[in-house]
């Protein structure tokens, strides 16, 4: 890179980079494979939201049995003189088809001859003339008989045997259809007497939503047409219908379909002035304009209250089914549909494996390729936009994207990594320099012999008290900072100790450490009693002088050897552990505040308590935060380790820390100061 020449290609990016674009290339893939589906249709949804269809000009009609005619009529299920009466009113005003989206599975429950057994007082004479007159049913019939009315079925597990026409439909059925064991019919007094039937069936999708209209099904083995489609096919006068695996066609008009035979409507709101209540057409409502139905499909539905024909569309969350299907009817008429191309699939794809292409593109060429990624990802949803307005086509480009993003985050991440280590090794080359040149001129010599010089050593610190078994060790790095620990005996029932952590390198950092050292020891040696206020007062003394701008993490503690109890304060440093003899490990969460000479700060005293044989374990983050060869840091989930020492003594405990460490260093050379003190308490008089 720092050597190549103007204007040539720049070399193969690391390992790292092409790990991660196809790592994450891969993830993004799957991802796509597992939610792509809801992702589209959101985006899609999103469209038809945007622009619903504009259904204004629809000659479609729709006659709703609502709570009004409810309230008129009588409650549901009415007898059928009254749906007799609508159908003969609708084809006196010349409907081209009447169709009921309502089911008749049962006979008329107000016959003559139940209605003469509800009334036992009857005479016998009146009883035998009431069970002479002549059936709704069939008077129901007769009237579907000289009317275009085409009744509802229903695909369903299992139904009475009753024979049935086969549907008028020839040529080759889209291989996924719904595929129904038996069909639910009206009786047969309405049925045979019908223009025609078509299936009600509209299955919604897996989230619940309807976005299609099945055109042909198959029940009890024979193919058959939807509900809209037969209505159509009426109202278009057409004989028959014929199926491909991608079409049904009606005389002159071809409708595409999908693998399971259903047509992909584009929703609209549909037009309230194309809705009429049943009670104003029963009633002879003079609101109605004259030709209102002339020459119009018109479907008889329910919106009454409880009704159970409620479903989800992309517009609304509870639409009538009935108004689903006059919009599939109206968009077979008129074009309304929408196409989700063959070739879809496979231009997603492409453009998928193109982004892929132009994020590596982007780590091996640089610029040449830079410009062309933010263009495509902006022009997908663009494009994908115009297709469903102009064309009503559904062109996915969240797939695309996805996999494309993926494909681009994994070059970020790997051009991260890269440049991470890059910096490092910049930086380690920049620290050996100085090194070098601090051991040339003696600073570092005279810094390692400043901190080493002010700790006490180990054996005087085995040697305080009986009652407690404490050691520590500080291993200065080869890049000198300032740690340093201390402990001392206070008056004859107390241990004052602290282990702290200078920031910066060098001479400047080791004299600031003497400095902060000296004040420690003071402080403890003079006030026995409360290490908020030792904290306190070395803050105070530390911010009166610090032009280098150092701070100091310290954690500062009094030990009670007669109780074990602990009073401690932390400043920014480490958070101390807990080691019980059967192993198991605490983590004292204190609250402390910022490092010392940073600001005036009151620390809070914070409280714990060792029992006997218990240790407490102090680490500076030279011993948390070492670094493998591969650059993980040790952290603190690996002191866990040492509970295998929980009954060992201080040594033991701060030699297998220390020997942890650079075992997990793997030989590389330690950036920070390692300091480890333990403290076990050993309790007695």
């Amino acid at each position: 890179m720092m050597g190549s020449k103007s204007g040539s290609r720049a070399p193969l990016p690391p390992s790292r980079v092409l790990l991660a674009w196809l790592g994450m290339t891969l993830v993004a893939v799957l991802l796509s494979l597992a939610v792509g589906d809801r992702m589209r249709r959101g985006i899609f949804d999103s469209w038809q939201s945007v622009r619903p269809r504009d259904l204004s000009a629809t000659d479609v009609r729709v006659v709703m049995i609502d709570d009004r005619s409810i309230e008129a009529v009588g409650s549901w299920p009415w007898p059928r003189y009254y749906l007799a009466r609508l159908t003969e009113e609708l084809a006196s005003r010349n409907a081209k088809v009447i169709a009921f989206d309502i089911m008749f599975p049962e006979p008329d429950r107000v016959s003559p001859d139940s209605i003469a057994s509800l009334y036992p007082e009857l005479s016998a004479t009146a009883a035998a003339e009431m069970r002479q007159l002549q059936p709704m049913d069939q008077l129901f019939g007769q009237v579907i008989g000289r009317a275009p009315v085409v009744l509802a079925h229903a695909g369903v597990d299992e139904a009475p045997s009753v024979p049935l026409a086969s549907a008028p439909i020839r040529g080759a059925l889209p291989e996924a259809i719904d595929r129904w064991p038996a069909e639910l019919a009206a009786i047969p007094e309405l049925d045979d007497a019908a223009l025609g039937h078509g299936l009600i069936n509209v299955p919604p999708d897996s989230d619940g939503v309807i976005r299609s209209v099945p055109m042909v099904m198959t029940a009890g083995g024979k193919p058959r047409a939807g509900f809209a489609l037969e209505i159509a096919r009426n109202a278009l006068a057409a004989e028959d219908i014929k199926a491909t695996p991608s079409s049904v066609t009606l005389g002159e008009r071809t409708i595409p379909v999908d693998r399971r035979g259903r047509m992909r409507l584009h929703f609209g709101n549909f037009p309230r002035d194309r809705i009429v209540p049943a009670a104003e057409i029963l009633g002879g409502s003079k609101d109605i304009p004259a030709d209102m139905f002339a020459g119009k499909p018109v479907l008889i539905g329910l919106s009454a209250e409880a009704t159970f024909d409620v479903i989800a569309t992309p517009l609304a969350a509870e639409e009538f089914g009935p108004l689903v299907q006059a919009q599939a009817v109206d968009a077979i008429l008129r074009g309304g549909w929408l196409i989700r191309p063959q070739w879809a699939e496979a231009a997603e794809w492409g453009v998928a494996a193109l982004l892929v292409v132009l994020a590596l593109g982007n780590a091996l060429f640089g610029r040449v390729y830079r410009f062309g990624l933010p263009l495509l990802f902006a022009a997908l949803p663009v494009v994908s936009w115009f297709a469903f307005a102009q064309a009503g086509m559904l062109i996915d480009p969240i797939r695309p994207m996805l996999v494309g993003g993926g494909a681009v985050a994994g070059v970020a991440l790997g051009l991260f990594a890269v440049a991470r280590i890059d910096r490092e090794r910049l930086r380690e080359t920049l620290v050996q320099e100085r090194i070098a040149a601090a051991e040339t001129e003696g600073e570092l010599q005279a810094a390692r012999a400043i901190q080493l010089g002010m700790v006490p050593p180990r054996e005087r610190l085995r040697a305080l008290d009986p009652r407690v078994d404490l050691d520590a060790l500080l291993e200065p790095a080869r890049s000198i900072g300032g740690d340093y620990y201390d402990a001392m005996k206070i008056g004859e029932d107390k241990i004052g100790f602290a282990v702290a952590d200078v920031t910066g390198k060098g001479v400047p950092a080791a004299l600031f450490m003497a400095m902060s050292k000296a004040l420690t020891s003071a402080a403890l040696t003079r006030m026995e009693a409360d290490p908020a206020a030792i904290a306190a007062a070395i803050n105070g003394e530390l911010l009166k002088d610090n032009s280098e701008a150092l701070g100091v993490a310290m954690l500062l503690g009094i030990l009670d050897l007669g109780t074990g109890e602990l009073r401690m304060v932390s400043a920014g440093h480490e958070d101390p552990l807990i080691l019980r003899p059967d192993g198991t490990i605490e983590r004292i969460r204190l609250d402390g505040g910022p490092p010392l000479c940073v600001t005036e700060y009151s620390y809070p005293l914070e409280r714990a308590e060792l029992k006997p044989g218990e240790s407490l374990v102090l680490v500076t983050d030279g011993v948390t935060e070492a670094q493998d060869p591969q650059g993980l840091f040790f952290g603190r989930d690996r002191l866990s380790r040492t509970s295998e020492l929980g009954a060992s003594g201080a040594t033991a405990i701060v030699d297998r820390i220390r020997d942890q460490v650079r075992n997990f260093e793997g030989g590389a050379e330690a950036t920070d100061d390692l300091t480890v003190m333990a403290i076990r308490y050993l309790g007695g008089p």
